[in-house]
This record gives structure tokens, C-alpha cells and sequence, in this order.
């Protein structure tokens, strides 16, 4: 039995040139006790999907109804859960659930009211914070707040709007566990809007994708049996096969190749090249060890003493590797790129570049953000053009020029060169940010969560880009990230960190997959779960604040 429908129903804002069309002819029936997951680019109109289901935006044609009524606005029947938090900053948890009590079910007695909050504060496992301020806990801790207060309401349908994505991931996963845990428990239906295929999978019994044109998609039957546990899904052949076609489903019909061949790179050389003398000198030396750590350490002072963040870091790169470091949050990742950068001082050890050690900032070594800090004011081609007139000073202007915008075409914006920073989405400025960087010609290219920021499907999208354009360049580069997937996919090597403070290198991992890669092939590879599963296994070590091993002494070793 259907609880929610749509029928024709159509969605547009504005009127006239101004009219856009964000949903159309939408047909779809939502069964009673599903979970239904809506999945989809941004832009697609995954949100105003969930409006209309919700009551707090109006269908333009066709109709929308919960239980064979038409929906003319919200309702208790319907708990909404946002992507942000909303919750009164002057009330403690419990004074947030009880606000959604005392409004929907204004003649409930005090008692049953205080048992009421109490249980689903307890639910959502914040019976140790009930008396905390949303600005005494985390985003987590926030986010499980909003789930406590819909679910209180005791709501029919569950209607979930990107709640999980502003967190970290190892956050995401564990709330994402408890909502599947609720679900279950209370059986009530539920529909998610997510743009993360993996996190659909494990919650959904039916995927939905959403096409850029406003349309419906393909729907995708999810017959994985619960409960589905994220690690044995991936020797899970059916969970694989569904992960590749929904993948590649929402490629093909979101991304297209957008990068043009009409520009041919001048032959110029940046200020920062290897003089032919120097380069002959260290022939040996650069290709071997073109980057290398050693001994390096962050330590902080703090008011209770210095605080060891990075210790015992020794790693060394080959000229034209491409690492991926990762690890939980707060494991020093960051504190090494920017360390490498550079912008952060270096407690004790050395890092060498080229054969010479790093000292403060240089255009050799070009950082993409996870921010990709432009000038609002200037163009996409003006943001470039102020790094490529530093370090091509011999070339003219119009090879300079040149430079500029072969990068720019290279990562998809051939179209949109002369359009001001403020006027790009995130994701285009981000393809800024990394034509900015490959324009230098650096001899390292330091990503620090390059992508972190951007929705998973646009993420897709960027890493291609970048995959395309280091292909071409074969920069030594270091990418910060926390995503296993994007990590195996750019990386020669992955490397693994353990958990903060003193943190340090814990394993690293050879991924010997054929280039150039793309995400459907390397779905394809024998190869390539394999190197998830240790990936994944060696951060589920780690996940609830392990410390590393400690190190067997020498004499150990030499007895073994």
C-alpha cells in the first residue's frame, strides 16, 4: 500500500526568461514501511522533491498526497530531518526534544512528556548530554539531536534531507548505522535524499536516481539481506555488481566530457625549473628520492605542555608518484601537507624537495585547497593568470595567456573563463583552484581534501578531471583525504595514519592498478576491493581511538 504518491507532478520557480523547470512529470508511489532513498546530482531537485512531500513547498502541476489526501501543507505526520541543524541555541538537548513534544502533543501530561523525551534521547545515545547546549557538542552530536526531536513527534514518514552530510565520515557511517537501528526498530517509512551510492545501498530497498533534467530515473532494487554491515558488504558479489550499475548509471547521464582540444600548451619554461647543470648533478638522486620525510615532528606548546601531533613521519616519493594519505580525523594529515607546504613550521626533522630542503612557501609547490580561496571580484582566467605571471616572468603575455587557458579548458571551463569567482558554483571554483595549481608547472602538487566540500557525484566528476589533467603532467603529488574509494583511485601508493596525538605512518599500501583509471573500470578490476579491505581494515583498527602498536625493541626482532 502507497503512502506517499505523486502524480504528473511538475515543479518551476520564476516566471518568463527567468522560469526554471526543476521537476518534471514526476509519477512515483512511496509503499508504506519502505526505505526509499532518492539519490542524484546537485541541481537534480532531490531537495524540492522532499519539500513537496513535506508540505512546505506547492506542486506547479500534478498533485502530491499522503494516505489519498492531497498534501496542502506540513504536518506531524511527516518528521523532517535536515542537512542543518536548526535547533535553539539557548535550550539543552532535552529542552530541544521536549519543544517538538510540547507542540504535538499539547495535552500529554508532564510525566509522559519528560519519559517521552528521555526515551528518544536515549535512542539516539545522548542520555550523557541531555543537560548540554547545541554549542557544548560536536556535529554529530547535533545532527543526532534533530533525529531525537522528529523522531519524538512520532511521525509516520520519516522524511531525511542530506542529514549526514556535513559530517565526517566516520561520524556519517555510525549515525547512518542508527538510523537504519530506528528504522527497524520502529518500522516506520522513511525517505532519504543522499548523494552517496554507498551510504544508499546500505539503507535503502529501493534506490531512486534522479536525472539533471528534473525527470526520474532508473530504480534500483537493493535485495541485500539485514543487517547489512558496511565491511562484509564488500566481499558481498551482489552488493558489487548494485554498486557498479548504480555507478555507472548516474555517470552516464551526469557526466560529460566537458574538456576541449582546441589549445596546445606553449613551450615555456616556469622561473622554478631545474637549471640543466643542477639537473645533471642530481640525476640520480631526483628520480630515487625526489621528496622525502625524515624523522619529522609537529609538537605544539600548549598550557599543559607540548603536545606531539606528527611523530617518527619517514616516507620518500619517486619523481612523478602520486600518494594518497589517509586516516580519522585529527590523525595530521593536514599538519604534514602543510608542513610540506611550507605554512607550518617544522618541529624536528627535515623535509627534502629535489634534493633541498623545504623552506616556507614557494610556487614549486602549488596547494589546492579544500576552499579554493579566490579572488571573488576576478574572472576564472584573472584567478589564474596571478600565479602563471610570478613564474613564467621570460614568457609574453600571450604564451603566458596561452597557459592559462589550456588549464582552464583541461578541467572543463572553456565556456566560463570571463565569469567572475562569485558567479561559479563550488564545484567550478574548485576546477579553478586546480587549473591554478597545474598552471604553475610545480614541481609538487599538495591536494588537501580537494574535494571534501563538494557532494559525492560532483566529486566523481573532479576526480576524473584531475586524474586527466596528472596524466598529462605527471606531477609529484600528495592528496589528504578520508575517502578509501578516491584514495585507491588517484594513488600509486596509499598511506595510512594512525590515530592523533603522535601520530605516525601505519601501513602503506602498493595499489598496482593500470592507468589511466577510471571509477567504472577500477569497479570492474579483480584487484580492487582487495585493496579496499585493507584499507577499510586497517581504519576499523583505528576507528574508536586506537593508539598504535607499540614496537617491538631490537633485541625482539633479532631473536625472531
Amino acid at each position: 500500500m502507497s503512502i506517499l504518491k505523486f502524480d504528473a507532478v511538475s515543479k518551476s520557480f520564476g516566471a518568463g526568461t527567468h522560469r526554471a523547470d526543476v521537476l518534471k512529470g514526476i509519477d512515483l508511489e512511496v509503499r508504506e514501511g519502505e526505505f526509499l532513498v532518492l539519490l542524484g546530482f546537485s541541481g537534480t531537485g532531490k531537495t524540492t522533491l522532499i519539500n513537496l512531500m513535506a508540505g512546505l513547498d506547492m506542486p506547479s502541476s500534478g498533485k502530491v498526497t499522503f494516505k489519498g489526501q492531497p498534501i496542502t501543507g506540513p504536518g506531524p505526520e511527516r518528521g523532517v530531518i535536515f542537512q542543518n541543524y536548526s535547533l535553539m541555541p539557548w535550550l539543552t538537548v532535552q529542552g530541544n526534544v521536549r519543544l517538538a513534544v510540547d507542540t504535538v502533543f499539547p495535552g500529554m501530561s508532564g510525566k509522559e512528556k519528560e519519559a517521552r523525551v528521555a526515551h528518544y534521547v536515549g535512542m539516539v545515545g545522548l542520555s550523557h548530554a541531555a543537560t548540554r547546549r547545541p554549542a557544548e557538542l560536536s556535529g554529530g552530536m547535533r545532527q543526532r539531536v534533530n533525529v531525537a526531536r522528529a523522531l519524538a513527534m512520532n511521525p509516520e514518514v520519516l522524511l531525511l534531507d542530506e542529514p549526514l552530510s556535513a559530517l565526517d565520515a566516520l561520524t556519517r557511517a555510525n549515525l547512518a548505522d542508527e538510523i537504519e537501528h530506528i528504522w527497524e526498530q520502529d518500522k516506520k517509512t522513511c525517505v532519504l535524499i543522499t548523494n552517496d551510492v554507498d551510504e544508499a545501498i546500505l539503507l535503502a530497498d529501493r534506490i531512486i536516481a534522479l536525472n539533471p533534467d528534473g525527470t526520474l530515473g532508473e530504480s534500483f532494487a537493493v535485495s541485500i539481506p539485514r543487517p547489512r554491515d558496511r565491511t562484509a558488504m564488500n566481499h558481498d558479489e551482489t552488493f558489487k555488481a548494485l554498486r557498479a550499475r548504480v555507478t555507472t548509471y548516474l555517470m552516464d547521464v551526469g557526466i560529460e566530457a566537458k574538456a576541449e582540444e582546441t589549445r596546445v600548451l606553449p613551450n615555456v619554461s616556469p622561473i622554478h625549473a631545474v637549471p640543466a647543470a643542477v639537473a645533471k648533478a642530481q640525476e640520480g638522486m631526483i628520480d630515487d628520492r625526489f621528496l622525502s620525510f625524515d624523522n619529522l615532528h609537529k609538537i605544539y606548546a600548549t598550557p599543559k605542555g607540548p603536545l606531539t601531533v606528527v611523530e617518527d613521519f619517514n616516507l620518500k616519493l619517486n619523481r612523478g608518484e602520486f600518494i594518497s594519505l589517509i586516516g580519522h580525523s585529527g590523525c595530521g594529515k593536514s599538519t604534514v601537507l602543510t608542513m610540506t607546504a611550507g605554512l607550518n613550521s617544522i618541529s624536528k626533522g627535515v623535509i627534502k624537495l629535489d634534493g633541498y630542503e623545504v623552506r616556507g612557501a614557494d610556487p614549486e609547490r602549488a596547494v589546492v585547497f579544500q576552499s579554493p580561496s579566490l579572488f571573488p571580484w576576478l574572472t576564472a582566467k584573472e584567478n589564474v593568470s596571478v600565479g602563471v605571471d610570478r613564474v613564467y616572468p621570460k614568457a609574453s603575455r600571450a604564451e603566458r595567456q596561452d597557459v592559462v587557458e589550456y588549464y582552464l579548458e583541461r578541467v572543463g571551463l572553456a565556456d566560463h573563463m570571463d565569469k567572475p569567482a562569485s558567479a561559479l558554483s563550488n564545484g567550478m571554483k574548485q576546477r579553478v583552484g586546480i587549473a591554478r595549481a597545474f598552471a604553475l608547472s610545480p614541481k609538487l602538487l599538495l591536494l588537501d581534501e580537494p574535494f571534501g566540500m563538494l557532494d559525492s557525484l560532483t566529486r566523481w566528476e573532479l576526480q576524473e578531471v584531475l586524474m586527466e589533467v596528472w596524466s598529462r603532467t605527471k606531477v609529484t603529488a600528495v592528496c589528504v583525504t578520508h575517502d578509501v574509494d578516491e584514495a585507491i583511485l588517484l594513488a600509486d601508493r596509499v598511506v595510512m595514519m594512525t590515530n592523533g596525538p603522535q601520530a605516525t605512518i601505519g601501513k602503506v599500501v602498493d595499489v598496482d592498478l593500470p592507468r589511466p583509471r577510471t571509477r567504472k573500470a577500477l569497479l570492474e578490476h579483480p584487484d580492487y576491493y582487495n585493496y579496499r579491505q585493507q584499507v577499510l581494515d586497517f581504519l576499523e583498527e583505528y576507528e574508536h581511538g586506537a593508539k598504535p602498536k607499540p614496537k617491538p625493541a631490537p633485541q625482539a626482532l633479532a631473536a625472531e
